[in-house]
C-alpha cells in the first residue's frame, strides 16, 4: 500500500492518534454540533473552507484536526460542476465520505449529485484525481459510520440522533477511477 490513493493522502482512523481525534472537538466541535452552531458553521464558516484550501494549495484549512478534501461533482439536474469541501477518511483502497448534512432532515446536494453522476474528482491542493462513488449499505455502512463517529468527528453521533426516524445518514465509498 502507498500513502496516497490517486493523490489523496490515506487517513487510517484505526491508527489515528487520540490527540488528533480530540482536537476538533476541543476547539469548538461540541458547540458546532448544536443546531444553532451547525447552522452558523454551515452558513458562515464552511463556505470559506474551499477558497482557503484553494488559495493555500491545500496546506491550510479551517477544520482543525479533521482531514478535508475538495469533491468536484456534476450537478444531478444542472450538469454544472460543484466543488464541496468534505471531511474524509480511507478504508482499504477507497476514500470514505459521510453525507451527514449537519443532521438536517435532507441529504446534502453533493450526495444526490454522486448518485446521479458517480464519476467525480477529489483534490487537496494540486494533488488528486478521478474517482467513482458508490453508496455503502448494511453492516459495512454501519461499521464505517461508527468508526468515523468514534475516531474522526464525534459530531456525527449528534447528527445521527438528530435524524433518527427521518433519514439514515449515507456513507459513500469512492474508488480510484481507471
Amino acid at each position: 500500500m502507498t500513502d496516497f490513493l490517486n493523490g489523496i493522502p490515506r487517513v487510517d482512523l484505526k491508527a489515528r492518534p487520540l490527540w488528533k481525534r480530540e482536537l476538533s472537538w476541543a476547539v469548538g466541535g461540541k458547540l458546532f454540533t448544536t443546531e444553532r452552531g451547525a447552522r452558523f458553521w454551515r452558513r458562515r464558516i464552511a463556505p470559506l473552507e474551499g477558497p482557503v484550501m484553494k488559495a493555500t494549495g491545500g496546506r491550510v484549512r479551517i477544520s482543525v484536526g479533521i482531514p478535508v478534501l475538495i469533491l468536484t461533482s456534476t450537478g444531478a439536474r444542472s450538469g454544472k460542476q460543484y466543488e464541496t469541501p468534505l471531511a474524509y477518511f480511507t478504508d482499504g483502497d477507497d476514500v470514505v465520505l459521510i453525507a451527514s448534512n449537519y443532521g438536517r432532515d435532507r441529504h446534502p446536494s453533493w450526495y444526490h449529485n454522486l448518485l446521479a453522476h458517480p464519476d467525480c474528482e477529489l483534490h487537496i491542493g494540486p494533488n488528486g484525481g478521478r474517482f467513482v462513488a458508490r453508496e455503502v449499505a448494511g453492516t459495512d455502512r454501519d461499521r464505517l459510520y461508527a468508526l468515523a463517529a468514534d475516531r474522526l468527528n464525534k459530531g456525527w453521533n449528534t447528527y445521527e440522533r438528530r435524524t433518527d426516524g427521518i433519514r439514515t445518514i449515507p456513507v459513500l465509498r469512492l474508488s480510484p477511477a481507471g
